[in-house]
């Protein structure tokens, strides 16, 4: 005669605290969105400098650099001395090449200041750049030969020779400003950037196996 058999245990399972092998691991939630605010304290903070000290130095080096127009007084015209030269453009490209080393030296000190800056610092030095390529063009002007020609020929006898007004021909050329600084800083972040480390998925054990081994049956 068979011996009675103890009856199965009905009672619902407790879950025991511990490591579950069977438990599907929870996704983690992603980081939240950049902090807005912050990037645009930060944009500000990198736009002002920027602008101010690109507008200066380029307003400086341009005009002492760049070649001057001679004017001739006759009569009452004012002729250029040397109708065939290329003073006018040698303005403007002196203008374009002194603004991408200032953008360059630009672009490379925000990254040294602010290699975490993030987006702000970026939109902040382009948007600082663009401005101090514009304020480099009117100190250049203003400190500059006067535009005031009719003042300036009756305080002259006939025969003289003066400088024309410093002018930019082809507004592009302020564009040089700003592109020199975001390339040196792309660069600078390609080569020499931090980047944050993604966080890895955790790995999920087959269903059919435990960390035993291969389930019985």
């Amino acid at each position: 005669m068979d011996s009675p058999q103890p009856a199965p245990d009905d009672r619902p399972t407790v879950p025991q605290p511990g490591h579950d092998p069977w438990a599907v691991p929870v996704a983690t939630p992603r980081a939240g969105g950049p902090d807005w605010g912050r990037e645009i304290r930060t944009g500000l903070l990198v736009a002002v400098p920027v602008a101010l000290l690109t507008g200066v130095a380029l307003g400086l080096l341009w005009l002492w650099r760049a070649p001057r127009i001679p004017l001739e007084l006759r009569g009452q015209d004012v002729l250029l001395v040397n109708s065939e030269g290329q003073q006018a453009i040698a303005a403007d490209g002196v203008f374009l090449l002194l603004g991408l080393g200032v953008g360059a030296v630009a672009g490379v000190l925000t990254f040294l200041l602010r290699r975490d800056g993030g987006v702000g610092a970026v939109l902040g030095l382009a948007l600082g750049a663009v401005l101090g390529a514009w304020l480099a063009w009117q100190l250049g002007m203003l400190l500059g030969p006067s535009d005031d020609l009719l003042a300036r020929i009756a305080e002259l006898e006939q025969g003289a020779i003066f400088d024309a007004p410093l002018r930019l021909g082809a507004k592009s050329v302020l564009l040089g400003l700003p592109f020199g600084a975001l390339l040196a800083h792309l660069l600078c972040f390609a080569g020499f950037g931090t980047r944050p480390e993604r966080p890895r998925p955790a790995a999920q054990l087959p269903r059919w196996e435990t960390p035993a081994g291969p389930a019985a049956g």
